[in-house]
């Protein structure tokens, strides 16, 4: 049971230590929060059995609830929601982070607290009747939870209106706020080995992210010297796998698995490769992208919803039809020979746009809002 009042509860099925763009966006906005004098708590579940299930981080007060057990992608922790009610009936604001099953169980138990729902993607999970049966029961239960919200987030414009949750969210407070991205520049070249040109990839290494693609589409260029650096957690990751991929990386000896990098380790790769790739199959907003240009990297990516915004917002990269490693060699090679004053330029425009000071800004300005409201109110 919570011991404290919360200006604001952060509910997300994963949290850090787990690694992916859905929880470095969590942590920030939950840790900038606190750092801005907000008194904040975030309510996870408990991925790894070691963790303890009360912590406090970053000046944040994290919850964790046992998980029971896991079915594709999917958590299944049977306490998770009685907790979350709890936190959120002791804070301000309950800011959701979609897609989650529990959602609508949620927020019954949230009561009269304002819901701000983030909504990071529309899930992507593997074909079958257990990803087809989870996939359905995540999108009833974030529905309901749009509905009942007070306001809703997304990446962009581009993301929400290809969503097949717009129907839903076009009668809410929508507001577009991109995801706080980190500023990674400064690292050392440590990851480098020649000359050559180095082609990278950083993220989770699962099917959506279009590894496959990216492997034929590198095996095209000719140069002995060329790298390519695929980084992330493959292990540890739920529907990490690099099998569909293996034998291919195998045959191409210039490919460098380098696995989860962390810290100062993001900003060396960043500082050891020339071109960018993230050619995902499914629509998100690409944290890695954004930060990659921010550190002056131009990049490709697939002309899907949400994946192209980065690029689209700043004309710092390439977008390429998915599934086409044609396309995408030819992208990474255009990137390649690019200027360096028009990537400075470039990166420039892309901090301005992706920083983590502009997103709390826009989440500061929304959550205030939504607080005074409530206040209001309550003093009727």
């Amino acid at each position: 049971m919570p011991d404290r009042k919360y200006d604001l509860t952060l509910a997300a099925t994963h949290y850090e230590p787990y690694v992916s763009g859905f929880t470095q966006t969590a942590r920030s906005i939950a840790e900038g929060m606190a750092n801005r004098g907000w008194r904040v708590a975030v309510v996870t579940a408990q991925h790894d059995p070691e963790l303890p299930l009360r912590d406090t981080v970053g000046g944040v007060d994290i919850y964790r609830s046992p998980v029971l057990m896991r079915a594709s992608r999917a958590i299944v922790a049977p306490r998770y929601p009685i907790l979350a009610g709890q936190l959120a009936r002791k804070s301000s604001l309950l800011h959701l982070n979609l897609p989650m099953p529990a959602a609508a169980l949620l927020i019954p138990l949230a009561r009269r607290v304002p819901v701000v729902s983030m909504l990071h993607s529309d899930p992507h999970l593997p074909a079958g009747w257990s990803g087809r049966a989870f996939a359905r029961a995540s999108d009833v239960s974030s529905r309901a939870a749009i509905r009942r919200s007070a306001a809703v987030v997304a990446s962009s414009h581009d993301q929400a209106h290809a969503s097949r949750f717009w129907p839903v969210i076009r009668n809410r407070n929508f507001t577009p706020i991109a995801p706080p991205c980190l500023d990674r520049r400064g690292g050392e070249p440590r990851y480098r080995e020649t000359g050559g040109l180095h082609v990278g990839f950083l993220g989770r290494i699962v099917a959506d992210m279009g590894i496959g693609y990216l492997v034929r589409a590198f095996q095209r260029i000719a140069d002995p010297d060329a790298r390519l650096l695929i980084a992330g957690n493959y292990h540890e990751v739920t529907g990490g796998d690099l099998t569909a991929v293996q034998s291919e990386i195998d045959r191409d000896s210039r490919v460098r698995i380098l696995g989860e990098l962390r810290g100062r380790e993001v900003n060396d790769f960043y500082a050891s490769v020339d071109v960018f790739a993230l050619p995902a199959v499914a629509s998100s907003f690409g944290t890695v992208l954004a930060e990659a240009m921010m550190s002056g990297i131009p990049s490709v990516t697939t002309d899907l919803p949400g994946n192209r915004y980065p690029v689209a917002a700043t004309g710092f990269g390439r977008m390429v039809p998915p599934r086409d490693p044609q396309a995408l060699e030819r992208a990474i090679s255009e990137l390649a020979a690019v200027p360096r004053h028009w990537k400075e330029q470039k990166a420039r425009a892309a901090r301005a746009r992706f920083s983590v000071a502009a997103s709390l800004d826009a989440y500061e300005v929304l959550f205030t809002t939504l607080r005074g409201r409530a206040t209001a109110r309550q003093h009727r």
